[in-house]
């Protein structure tokens, strides 16, 4: 396995956390559904909201205008923002309209957003009344998308969250995975698990209810993504435990992230070894073949997706790169102490964000590459720095071996793009 100690100089677990609470650069929470649509096979996510809600989902989901998907909007029209029509009443036929068209439904979920918070519309209660309407064939729940307070990411948190309380209660001995995965990727970690002889595997959330997704006191999860605080919190309220590890990006943080896996379960040492010697030593050689442009560069993490802090491990540990700042909107210490404990000392930590203050050490540090938001990225481009869209982390394959090697590509490629047009001007 890894040296996982913390590097020469001490990590950054007790570095002195910089807390700013000033204007924020964020995206709206709305966007994981995007993802979620596609994992959960059974569900659907009717955002109550505006028509703006209704094109940003269309957009940045790329559906067209003649397919099903799995998302859709109920529409809260000047009459319901005016409170001159029963908000519940028209929500209630939306629904009725909806699952009569779509049988197929087996879990709704109600989200809400800037508009219906700001109108107060109580989404739990209407989640409760329609249980009571249509289960046992529909499970309902709701969850909040709203921008006005999260991250994009929280919203898969939210959602997750929501699912936990729901969860049948089992004492089996069992491994709970939280976080959503793309298949391939989810497929290879069960193929990991076999191999290492852990079960039985339980995932948050499964492709379908019908999986039977349990939770109790026997029960142990791992994350894996680093945006599940109240997920881990709601797990945590049912009795079950966590497994601490740094995330599974890159090599080095999926060998730790099965090893802790491992060593919970009793998994011999030459077993664990001798099934994963052949994909970490595939993802050394991709990372090693995809980082060239990386070694001795400089990255500015941004506070935007959550998954700041692993990243930052991954590129100083594994692709010879200096952490300027790492910023994220949040920071807990039961969940990123383990990769901020293998960050090697040097950077500032920051959680939360005062945009123009951070806008002001990036420009004074002038680092190699700024990971950051979609609103920040072509100004900062436009002065002459090179970035890395933050949600594009998201939205990418990017967890465990196989994707080791595209993980150290996508921070590669603007700074080749970069090199190759800064030839193309001298010629």
């Amino acid at each position: 396995m890894n040296d996982l100690s913390p590097p020469t100089g001490g990590g950054c677990r007790n570095t002195p956390i910089l807390k700013e609470r000033g204007q924020r650069e964020v995206f709206c929470g709305l966007t994981g559904i995007i993802w979620l649509h596609r994992k959960m096979q059974d569900a659907f996510f009717l955002v109550v909201g505006s028509r703006t809600c209704a094109h940003l989902l269309q957009s940045a989901a790329g559906v067209m205008i003649f397919a099903e998907p799995r998302f859709g909007t109920a529409i809260l029209e000047e009459t319901d923002l005016a409170g001159m029509v029963d908000a519940h009443a028209e929500l209630d036929r939306e629904v009725a309209r909806l699952l009569e068209r779509r049988p197929d439904i087996r879990q709704l979920f109600l989200v809400g957003s800037c508009p219906s918070e700001v109108i107060k519309l109580d989404l739990a209660t209407a989640a409760e009344r329609l249980t009571k309407v249509y289960a046992p064939n529909v499970r309902v729940l709701n969850f909040s998308g709203s921008g006005i307070e999260t991250t994009f990411t929280q919203g898969e948190d939210a959602c997750l969250a929501s699912m936990v309380p729901v969860l049948p209660e089992s004492n089996e001995r069992q491994l709970l995975v939280a976080g959503a995965l793309p298949d391939v990727v989810e497929d290879q970690m069960m193929g990991l698990f076999e191999q290492l002889g852990i079960g039985p595997v339980k995932l948050l959330p499964a492709r379908n209810i019908d999986n039977n997704t349990t939770v109790g006191p026997n029960t142990v999860y791992a994350l894996t993504q680093p945006f599940l605080g109240d997920t881990a919190a709601a797990l945590d309220r049912r009795g079950a435990r966590q497994i601490a590890a740094p995330f599974p990006f890159g090599e080095e943080g999926t060998t730790a992230w099965l090893a802790a896996i491992a060593e919970e379960f009793g998994v011999d040492r030459d077993l664990f070894d001798q099934v994963t010697a052949a994909p970490r030593a595939r993802a050394r050689k991709a990372i090693a073949q995809a980082a060239e442009n990386l070694n001795g560069k400089s990255v500015f993490f941004m506070p935007d997706s959550q998954l700041e802090v692993p990243l930052a491990r991954f590129l100083t540990r594994e692709c010879d790169m200096t952490a300027v700042e790492v910023g994220s909107p949040y920071i807990h210490d039961t969940i990123h102490g383990p990769d901020l404990e293998l960050i090697p000392a040097g950077p500032t930590i920051s959680e939360g964000q005062d945009v123009d203050k951070q806008l002001d050490r990036v420009r004074n540090a002038r680092p190699d590459l700024t990971v950051c938001g979609l609103g920040l990225a072509n100004p900062l481009e436009a002065e002459g720095l090179s970035t890395k869209w933050a949600i594009e982390l998201v939205f990418t394959p990017v967890h465990f071996y196989e994707q080791a090697g595209d993980l150290a590509g996508l921070f590669s490629r603007p700074l080749r793009r970069k090199s190759k047009l800064s030839l193309e001007a001298a010629e």
